[in-house]
């Protein structure tokens, strides 16, 4: 245990900073014992005193100054497990010494009781298993008091001091009154500093909790949930394929030069509120945002999530971010435009990376979206064919265009207007 300086030690009672909660309750009660049996100490001493011959204030006196020396011994060492023994040592030995010194259970009043602080306190301050050896020596002691005040009875009584009964009694009475006054206020400061240390560790759990629960919340904030619960349980990699997602992007219309003229907080004030809200929209459709690129928006659906329209949620959240930016000028104040681009088929998802990791997608349909965006027209929503195909009992189409994307060649195109104003029946699949 390191040292600290006397006088922090003595007004802190000897607890250092890195102790555990545990061994400042420990050395906290130790003292606050060696101060009772202090007092009660000094009590006998002077009640001794005035009695005369009849009694010697030696002993306790030698009592009072080993309990003292002791503890300023601990707080100038830092040596608690010294100390913790050593102290119990005392409260063991020192009240047998006592009434041995002064005759036997009778004239004695029971000093021996004192001895009982020893295996109560060991239960206190080492434990229960410990306490047992400390309880053992104490009944061993107490019985060979009673072995001897009984086998040499008449020969310490002639020995022993003439005390009248009317003082065996009162020191009787005081001794019980003294020890169980000691027992309960070490019990009763025991259980309350065990109550504050609880509440404690109920407020820091507490805060803990609101911490993991920020922190899942922000982790959700980042990930897909059921990507979350993999990754909080999981430590492999995290890679899937799905054979069939509807992937869109949103790429706001030149917003380089648009953003040339603005601060920096200016640029992300636009920002913030266009994608805010589309992460609304996303929420309110059900779809799965997967991140922001520069000034483009990507989304999916049918990815971890048991939806079977989802295509047709993808259509219709293209259609709200697209009517959101046309109508809602306090969300949209720079009049600005976007080029909407969708495409089905099948995608690898995963996280990449161990820090400041993404949930993100690859394969030909992400780049067939990504590229129909690029080269749409302003303000349209343009759909591959497989779109196409799902959405046309129950969206209006023009007809199909084709566009030269790179790395794909010459591409049937579909400019997705709305829904239709009166749709087929028949149920559509995604």
């Amino acid at each position: 245990m390191s040292q600290q300086p006397f006088l922090v030690a003595l007004r802190t009672g000897g607890v250092l900073p890195e102790d555990d909660a545990e061994t400042r309750l420990k050395k906290s009660l130790l003292v606050f014992a060696t101060g009772l049996v202090c007092a009660g100490s000094m009590l006998w001493l002077f009640l001794y005193g005035q009695m005369g011959p009849q009694f010697s204030a030696n002993a306790p006196f030698v009592f009072q100054l080993l309990l003292v020396g002791n503890l300023l011994y601990y707080f100038r060492s830092g040596n608690f497990d010294l100390f913790r023994y050593s102290q119990l040592a005392l409260f063991l030995f020192a009240p047998f010494a006592v009434q041995w010194s002064i005759g036997n259970f009778i004239t004695a009043s029971g000093t021996s009781l004192w001895g009982l602080l020893a295996p109560i306190g060991a239960v206190l301050f080492f434990g229960v298993r410990e306490s047992l050896a400390w309880f053992f020596a104490y009944i061993f002691l107490t019985a060979l008091s009673g072995f001897f005040d009984y086998f040499l009875a008449d020969s310490l009584a002639s020995n022993a001091p003439k005390i009248s009964i009317r003082t065996s009694v009162f020191f009787f009475a005081l001794n019980f009154a003294a020890i169980s006054s000691i027992v309960y206020l070490l019990l009763r400061y025991a259980v309350q500093e065990k109550a504050k240390t609880q509440a404690s560790l109920e407020e820091t759990h507490r805060l803990l909790q609101d911490e993991q629960d920020r922190s899942e919340r922000l982790l959700l904030n980042i990930l897909p949930g059921p990507i979350a619960e993999r990754l909080k349980h999981d430590s492999q990699a995290i890679a899937d394929g799905f054979a069939d997602v509807t992937i869109m992007f949103v790429d706001i219309v030149n917003f380089t030069r648009i953003a040339e003229g603005m601060t920096p907080q200016q640029v992300f004030a636009m920002l913030n509120r266009i994608f805010s809200s589309f992460d609304e929209l996303a929420e309110h459709y059900g779809m799965e945002k997967i991140k922001t690129i520069g000034d483009a928006y990507m989304v999916a659906g049918g990815l971890n999530n048991e939806q079977n329209n989802y295509t047709r949620s993808i259509a219709e959240l293209a259609i709200a971010m697209r009517d959101l930016l046309h109508r809602d000028f306090t969300v949209n104040d720079m009049h600005l435009d976007v080029r909407i681009g969708i495409g089905t088929g099948p995608v690898v998802a995963g996280v990449v990376g161990k820090k400041k990791f993404i949930y993100d997608l690859w394969g030909d349909t992400v780049n067939l979206a990504s590229r129909i965006t690029s080269e749409g027209t302003p303000g349209m929503i343009h759909v591959d064919a497989t779109t196409h195909l799902r959405l046309a009992q129950h969206f209006s189409f023009d007809e199909p265009q084709s566009l030269y994307l790179k790395g794909k060649g010459n591409t049937l195109v579909y400019r997705l207007n709305g829904l239709r104003e009166t749709q087929p029946t028949g149920e559509l699949t995604a």
